[in-house]
């Protein structure tokens, strides 16, 4: 858990630190964004053979590597003096990092019996969640008081620790002999990359009136085709088709997407939200985000219990009301929000979260055959992750073309009569200054509209949680008497 915090931990902790690295290392805006994105990226395509290193070479064997290779690349990326260094550096962390997250996940199942698995992916899930909710505060607090480098460097003492701790008490798993399918790995692997340069860049170049875009769209097509046809004909496909073919699997992929866009779209907008309309300062934000992941952490505790004594599909159920219920909270949100408002708000949708990622683990792995965890946990973790970037990227999309039609909407109804202001009361010192009192009245009509984005967005995220409710049907829940033939039969 310590080495699956610390990778989580590093997908959002250096984000506030980008503007100080900018300067530092002399890069451009264009530049310091590849300090995110080949990290994302290395990390996504990465996590794909996370199930046959583990098969060929041993759980333990890989986790040690990855985790010698995190603590190296941070380090490393602590000392970077250029943005080629860095975004080199970036890229051996997010391979290191990727195989962290899927073992972890199955790590967890096969040491606990099947009647705790609900308790231990509540303590998985808790690592999962956290992190990228403490990410850009502690990014924040220490690039505020020490400097930008210890946002990688704080990864040493964690990563020796759970290094110690693998050694020392992790037993290694079976071996298992099975052909690496290079093709299949090539082909998912572009299709990846592909989808991952089309949600970082999209914005960066006008979406689909860029040949650039155009030209990824077309590598993901024609790379899903072959990798279908491809895992048609052969016999050992990179993935393995029965994964495809248990309900649970499937729909829970399905489900987490649609989790992944909330976990981190909320995420992506809040602390701007509270720091460039309603003017907190970084501390303040932090401390008024905390709540949110003090709501998943108590619902963690409580759907770990009940995940092992109710059915699975109930649970799910009520994180999505109390989700839809928060983010219909935060539609009436407006330029003056009691900070009462953000911490209840938050804290509910935290809690809703947490009662969804819980028994959706669980129930993903509950009728899955267990030789098969591993690699489904390395598919688990990478859709989750391309419904993080989906969600950023639409919400970012949905704000910067919403601010600009709300702004040209407000300004053609300004007129000097629809103010409702006697201009003949208006001091003459105030109307000599012309440009002075337009610029306020623009920066003005910029901060509502601004907020009508917000609410916007806040709108469209509370319906793609009420589109995916009714997934929670296509669940199969299966019986305690099956469950304990399976934990037997394993």
């Amino acid at each position: 858990m310590l080495a699956t915090i610390m990778q989580v931990l590093d997908t959002t902790i250096a984000n506030v630190a980008l503007p100080h690295m900018q300067g530092s290392l002399s890069a451009t805006q264009d530049q310091i964004s590849w300090v995110l994105t080949s990290y994302i990226l290395a990390s996504a395509l990465l996590t794909l053979p996370t199930g046959w290193l583990s098969g060929r070479y041993g759980r333990k064997k890989v986790l040690v590597i990855s985790i010698i290779g995190f603590v190296v690349a941070s380090i490393l990326c602590g000392m970077a003096t250029s943005i080629s260094q860095m975004v080199i550096f970036r890229i051996i962390q997010g391979c290191s990092g990727a195989a962290m997250i899927p073992l972890s996940q199955s790590i967890m199942l096969d040491i606990n019996p099947k009647e705790k698995h609900g308790s231990a992916m509540a303590l998985w899930g808790m690592g999962i969640m956290i992190g990228p909710i403490l990410g850009p505060t502690l990014g924040g607090y220490l690039t505020e008081f020490y400097n930008w480098r210890w946002v990688f460097l704080i990864n040493i003492p964690i990563g020796l620790l759970a290094l110690i701790g693998v050694i020392a008490f992790m037993p290694d798993s079976e071996r298992q002999e099975r052909p690496f399918d290079g093709f299949g790995f090539i082909t998912l692997s572009v299709m990846i990359a592909c989808i991952q340069l089309i949600l970082d860049r999209g914005e960066q170049v006008d979406w689909f009136s860029s040949k650039e875009i155009l030209f990824y769209a077309a590598m993901i097509g024609s790379s899903l085709w072959m990798y279908s046809i491809h895992t048609w004909k052969t016999k050992h496909p990179f993935l393995s088709p029965e994964i495809f073919l248990d309900r649970n699997m499937l729909t829970s992929l399905f489900f987490i997407f649609f989790v992944g866009i909330i976990l981190l779209a909320s995420m992506a907008l809040l602390p701007p939200y509270m720091q460039n309309l309603m003017g907190y300062p970084v501390i303040d934000v932090g401390l008024l985000m905390a709540p949110r992941g003090m709501g998943i952490m108590v619902s963690m505790m409580i759907v770990g219990k009940l995940t092992d004594r109710m059915d699975s599909r109930i649970l799910i159920f009520f994180g999505m009301l109390c989700t839809m219920g928060s983010l219909y909270a935060m539609t009436f949100f407006s330029i003056y929000v009691p900070p009462g408002t953000l911490v209840w708000t938050g804290a509910l949708q935290g809690f809703g979260l947490g009662f969804i990622f819980v028994p959706l683990n669980t129930i993903a792995y509950s009728t899955l055959a267990p030789r098969l965890r591993a690699e489904a946990a390395s598919l688990f973790s990478l859709v989750r992750n391309l419904g993080s970037s989906v969600g950023v990227s639409i919400v970012t999309v949905m704000l910067t073309r919403n601010l600009q039609i709300n702004h040209a909407y407000l300004s053609e109804n300004i007129t000097a009569t629809s103010l409702g202001i006697s201009w003949q009361q208006v001091p003459a010192s105030i109307m000599a200054d012309a440009a002075g009192v337009l610029a306020m009245l623009d920066a003005e009509i910029t901060r509502q509209a601004l907020t009508i984005a917000y609410i916007n967005d806040f709108k469209l995220m509370m319906w793609v949680v009420m589109a995916a409710t009714p997934l929670v049907l296509l669940f199969k829940n299966k019986p305690k008497a099956d469950a304990t033939a399976l934990t037997q039969t394993a």
